[in-house]
């Protein structure tokens, strides 16, 4: 499996392509809400002569859902997510006005992913983990193949996601990370939603919010 991000918007949010020898991509977390971002996104799609099957967000805060418009449309996919969800990106249109940035509507929520489903494309598999605590409903997608887990705001390198914000619960965010994410291999790379990657094991001994059980 290969992996290309893009830092995108005012939030420095981490766009992700996966893809792999057959050509089939998947787009997690399309936060493009630029003419330049957009360019950038689909430029490197082309160039990779790339075939997008699935658009996904692992939570719907706004700086994750900037472009999911945009690259729903031009792919013609169906947004991916949680149930949970479904508040978030509701209230999305009142958070844009709130900080002043310019959002085209995303689509709605088309598919609901859950606990222990599987994302497919390629000869790729990733298996869906529910980690609430930054979001009410937020998902990691874990392959054990490719050593890979895209925490979303779950987990970040040195760090953990605000639970400050409607939904948010330190206490679930901490539960999430311990039972979900730090049962993976300690090799495992997160790629996080801001920031750069990680992995399990040093997040393990050294995340100052959230250490692994003893």
């Amino acid at each position: 499996m290969e992996i290309e991000s893009f830092t995108f918007n005012g939030f420095a949010e981490n766009t992700y392509v996966l893809f792999d020898e057959t050509k089939e991509c998947i787009i997690i977390d399309p936060g493009c809400n630029t003419s330049e971002e957009q360019h950038m996104l689909t430029d490197f799609i082309a160039e990779n002569e790339l075939n997008p099957l699935r658009l996904i967000n692992t939570h719907c805060h706004i700086d994750h859902v900037l472009g999911n418009r945009f690259v729903s449309e031009k792919y013609k996919l169906d947004l991916e997510s949680h149930a949970g969800e479904k508040v978030v990106l509701a209230a999305c249109p009142q958070v844009s006005m709130m900080y002043g940035i310019p959002y085209n509507p995303s689509p709605e929520i088309s598919k609901f992913l859950e606990e222990g489903d599987f994302i497919e494309f390629g000869n790729q598999k990733l298996k869906i983990l529910f980690t609430p605590g930054h979001s009410p409903a937020s998902i990691s997608l874990y392959s054990e193949d490719a050593g890979i887990v895209m925490a979303g705001d779950v987990l970040f390198q040195g760090s953990i996601g605000r639970t400050d914000l409607p939904g948010g619960d330190f206490d679930t965010l901490k539960a999430s990370i311990e039972d979900k994410l730090y049962t993976l291999p300690d090799e495992t790379t997160v790629f996080c939603g801001h920031g750069p990657s990680t992995t399990i094991g040093f997040e393990k001994v050294n995340n100052p919010f959230v250490k692994a059980k003893s």
